[in-house]
């Protein structure tokens, strides 16, 4: 049995590709069920309730990097309601 399914998947992309898969991810949210796949493999996951943002960006003298990490558990918990701002 196994105790961690994952999808990983690395490669370059412009900014628009970039763009349509946040959007994709975005509207699976919304419906309750994110579908990732590749030649690799496939993981379908069903987020719900509250879940946990992690927004992290950082510029470096030759790097730029923006990192979202978005999880949930089965069992809902009470999140900080702290407002975000992006700009």
């Amino acid at each position: 049995m196994r105790l961690k399914n994952e999808f990983q998947h690395v490669s370059l992309q412009d900014p628009q590709s970039i763009q349509e898969l946040l959007i994709s991810i975005a509207q699976g949210i919304s419906k309750g069920e994110v579908s990732f796949s590749d030649e690799e493999g496939e993981l379908v996951l069903q987020p719900n309730g509250l879940l946990d943002v992690k927004i992290t960006a950082s510029e470096g003298a030759s790097r730029h990097k923006i990192e979202l990490k978005v999880s949930w558990n089965k069992q809902n918990k009470i999140l900080s309601n702290t407002p975000l701002k992006i700009k």
